[in-house]
C-alpha cells in the first residue's frame, strides 16, 4: 500500500466521521410563534436525547412560542435523561410533556423528563412510575403492604400528625454503599425537579425508592401531573385558561390558534438510532476487527481494510455514547487476538480455545448496564461465538490434515521415486526432479535414458540404484 493510497484512505475516513458528527436537517422556512411538537416515542438513549436537544434548539431559534413533548418511553439511561431535563430547564420557552397516547407510558427516565417540563399532562390509560435506578440489585425494603402513597402537603383530610408521619417515605436502607449513594443521588434530583415545578415530591420519592406507579387520574388526584387530556387538541383546550411563571415573566399557555410544527427524527437521529444499538455497535466492532486482520494477513487487496476501518470507526463512536464495560471490551479484543494467532501460529487449540472463552465473557460483560435496552442480546452473542468456534475449528483441522499429509514436495520426496536420467557430463550423470536437474551418484555406469530409483540423498546428490530396462 503506498503512501498517497493510505493517505487518500484516511481522508475519506475523516471525511465520514465528519459528516456523521454535522447535522444536516433540511432547512425548511418554519413561520415564527407557531407551537413545536416532538414525539419521544422510545427508550431513552443517545439518539432520544440528541433529537430532543437538537430539537429544542432548532425550536428557539425559530422563535417558537413553546415546545410539546408527546412521551411513550419504557425509560433508559441516566446520562441521556440528564442531558435531556438540563436542555428542558435551560429553554428560555415553555416545555409541555404530555404522555400520550392511551397505552403510553412515561416510566423510570421518562418519570423524571414529566417532573422536568413546565406542565406536566397524561392521556388517560396512561401511567408513570416505577423510577428506582435498574443497576441496582438489592431493592430497599417496600413500605408496608396497602399503605397508600403519602398525600402532597395540605391535602385535605390530612391531619397534622398524619403529615409529619408521611412527610418522608419509609424505606430501610440495604445494599452497598454504592447502591445507596446512586438511589440518594435519583432521590435528590427528582426531588429538586418535583419542587421547581411545585409537583408532589414526596412521592416521587417513592417512585424512586420504591418504585411506585401511577394511572393518570391517580396521579393528578396526587399533583404528580398538572392535567388530564385524551390528545394534543384536548391539552391545547386545557392549557388556554392557564399561565406559567418563566425567568421571572408571567406567560400565556394559550396556543389554540398558533401554526404548529410537527419536528420528526431526521437521517441524522435515525442513524444513530441505529448505530447506538447495542447489538448493531457489537456487530459492527467484529466487522471491524475481522476486516483489518484479513487486510493485515493479506496486504494490498485494500477492501476488508478500508470497510474494517470504516466499520471499527463506527463501532466506537456508538461505544462512546453507550454504557460500555473497557474490561468485557478488553477481554473481547484479546479473544479475537488469541483467535487470529490460532490461525496464524497453530497451537493444536490453546490459543484459539482461551480466545473464544475471553470473547464470550468478554461480550456478556461489554455493556455495563441492566437495561435490557442497552445489552446485547444473548442469541446474538452465541451465534458469533458459535460461528467464530466453527471458523476456529475448521482452520484447526485443515492445519492437522495438513501435518498428517504426506509430504507432497521438496527432497524428502524424492527416495524411492524412479527417475530417468537425462544427461551426461563426463563422469556426472544429471536426472530431473520437480523441474530441475540433480546430479545423480551410482554404483554402476549410467547413460541417458536409464531408469534410477532414489534410495537416499546426500546433500544436492541422489543416491540411485540403476533398474534393469
Amino acid at each position: 500500500m503506498t503512501v498517497v493510497n493510505l493517505l487518500w484512505r484516511c481522508g475519506l475516513l475523516i471525511g465520514l466521521c465528519w459528516l456523521l458528527a454535522t447535522p444536516l436537517r433540511a432547512a425548511e422556512a418554519q413561520p415564527p410563534g407557531a407551537l413545536w411538537i416532538l414525539t419521544l416515542d422510545d427508550a431513552v438513549g443517545p439518539a432520544t436525547a440528541d433529537y430532543l436537544v437538537r430539537g429544542l434548539n432548532e425550536a428557539v431559534q425559530a422563535d417558537a412560542v413553546a415546545v410539546l413533548v408527546r412521551i411513550n418511553t419504557p425509560g433508559g439511561l441516566d446520562s441521556a435523561m440528564r442531558q435531556m431535563i438540563a436542555a428542558i430547564l435551560a429553554a428560555p420557552v415553555p416545555v409541555i410533556c404530555h404522555v400520550a397516547p392511551g397505552g403510553a407510558r412515561a416510566a423510570s427516565a421518562g418519570t423524571f423528563l414529566l417532573y422536568a417540563c413546565h406542565v406536566a399532562a397524561m392521556a388517560p390509560a396512561t401511567n408513570l412510575g416505577a423510577a428506582s435506578p435498574v443497576a441496582i440489585g438489592t431493592p430497599l425494603t417496600p413500605a408496608p403492604e396497602g399503605r397508600d402513597p403519602p398525600p402532597p402537603p395540605g391535602d385535605a383530610g390530612s391531619g397534622d400528625q398524619d403529615r409529619s408521619q408521611q412527610a418522608e417515605p419509609t424505606a430501610t436502607p440495604t445494599g452497598s454503599v454504592m447502591e445507596r449513594k446512586v438511589t440518594n443521588d435519583a432521590v435528590a434530583y427528582i426531588r429538586a425537579l418535583a419542587e421547581l415545578r411545585g409537583r408532589n415530591a414526596d412521592w416521587a420519592e417513592l417512585a424512586v425508592r420504591e418504585g411506585a406507579s401511577l394511572s393518570a387520574q391517580r396521579a393528578l388526584e396526587m399533583k404528580v401531573i398538572d392535567l388530564v387530556a385524551a390528545d394534543t387538541p384536548a391539552l391545547l383546550a386545557a392549557l388556554a385558561d392557564r399561565s406559567i411563571r418563566l425567568n421571572g415573566v408571567e406567560v400565556n399557555l394559550d396556543f389554540t390558534a398558533v401554526p404548529q410544527v410537527t419536528l420528526d427524527p431526521d437521517w441524522r437521529n435515525r442513524f444513530l438510532a441505529v448505530i447506538t444499538n447495542p447489538n448493531v455497535a457489537y456487530v459492527l466492532m467484529l466487522m471491524g476487527l475481522y476486516g483489518l486482520i484479513f487486510e493485515l494477513s493479506n496486504p494490498g487487496f485494500g477492501l476488508p481494510g478500508v470497510i474494517g476501518a470504516i466499520c471499527l470507526l463506527v463501532a466506537l463512536y456508538a461505544f462512546q455514547v453507550l454504557p460500555v464495560s473497557y474490561a468485557g471490551l478488553g477481554l473481547m479484543v484479546l479473544g479475537i487476538g488469541l483467535i487470529a494467532a490460532e490461525a496464524v501460529l497453530p497451537s493444536v487449540g490453546v490459543l484459539g480455545v482461551g480466545g473464544l472463552i475471553a470473547f464470550v465473557v468478554g461480550s456478556i460483560m461489554l455493556m455495563d448496564t441492566d437495561l435490557p435496552a442497552f445489552r446485547v442480546a444473548l442469541p446474538v452473542i452465541a451465534a458469533l461465538a458459535v460461528s467464530t468456534a466453527a471458523i476456529l475449528f475448521g482452520v484447526l483441522g485443515m492445519a492437522l490434515g495438513a501435518q498428517r499429509r504426506p509430504q507432497q514436495f521438496g527432497p524428502g520426496v524424492a527416495i524411492g521415486r524412479t527417475l530417468v536420467i537425462e544427461q551426461v557430463s563426463g563422469e556426472q550423470a544429471l536426472a530431473r526432479f520437480e523441474g530441475e536437474l540433480w546430479a545423480v551418484r551410482c554404483a554402476e555406469s549410467l547413460k541417458s535414458g536409464d531408469h534410477v530409483r532414489v534410495q537416499a540423498i546426500d546433500g544436492l546428490t541422489l543416491a540411485v540404484d540403476k533398474l534393469e530396462a
